[in-house]
C-alpha cells in the first residue's frame, strides 16, 4: 500500500526565528533551508511542513497531499476532474526547490490544495516558460476555471522574474505563501 503524506504550508515573517521555533516543537531538524523557504518532515504523523518567507504571517498558505509516485497523481488527477473540480495541471513543474508532477484545486471557501509527488530537489526556487506562469501559487487553479490568471501568482514578473530567451528562472525573494 502506497503512503501519502499530508503538506502544511505556513507564511512567515522571520524564517530563521520560526525555523528555530519549529526545531523546539517538532524536535527535530529542517529537511531543507533555503534563504525564503524550509521544510520539515515529520514521520509519524506523516506531515510535511514548509515554511513559506512572505505572505500574511501565521496564515496557511496552502495545503496538499504528496503521493508516492507520478501514477498516484494521475489517478487522483482523473478522479477530482470525473467530479467536476476545476484544476490546475503542472506536470513536470519546478518550484520551492522541488520537481514535481501536480495539480491544484480548491476547496469550497477557496483554500488551495496542491497535490503531488516529489520527483528530485532543486537548486532554484522555481523555473518557468514564461512568467505568468511562475510558481506554486495555489491562486492560479481559480474555481471555475483551468486557465492560469496572469499576474496572480505569488512569484510575479515584477517580484523576481530574470528572463532569457528561452527560459525563465525565477531566485524568489518572496514565497509562494499567501
Amino acid at each position: 500500500m502506497s503512503h501519502n503524506t499530508f503538506h502544511v504550508a505556513l507564511s512567515v515573517k522571520d524564517l530563521p526565528a520560526a525555523i528555530e521555533q519549529y526545531r523546539k516543537i517538532l524536535g527535530i531538524e529542517p529537511a531543507k533551508v533555503k534563504p525564503d523557504y524550509a521544510k520539515f518532515e515529520l514521520a509519524d504523523p506523516p506531515v510535511i511542513l514548509s515554511l513559506n518567507l512572505g505572505g500574511e504571517p501565521g496564515t496557511v498558505s496552502h495545503l496538499g497531499i504528496r503521493y508516492s509516485g507520478t501514477g498516484e497523481v494521475a489517478t487522483e488527477l482523473v478522479r477530482t476532474k470525473a467530479q467536476g473540480v476545476a484544476v490546475r495541471e503542472q506536470p513536470g513543474t519546478t518550484c520551492c526547490y522541488a520537481t514535481a508532477d501536480k495539480f491544484w484545486v480548491h476547496d469550497a471557501d477557496g483554500l488551495g490544495w496542491e497535490m503531488y509527488t516529489l520527483l528530485e530537489d532543486a537548486e532554484v526556487h522555481s523555473v518557468v516558460a514564461a512568467p505568468e506562469e511562475a510558481c506554486c501559487s495555489p491562486t492560479n487553479a481559480q474555481q471555475g476555471t483551468s486557465q492560469p490568471q496572469a499576474g496572480s501568482s505569488c512569484c510575479s514578473p515584477a517580484q523576481n522574474a530574470a528572463a532569457d530567451s528561452s527560459l525563465v528562472q525565477i531566485q524568489a525573494r518572496t514565497s509562494c505563501g499567501r
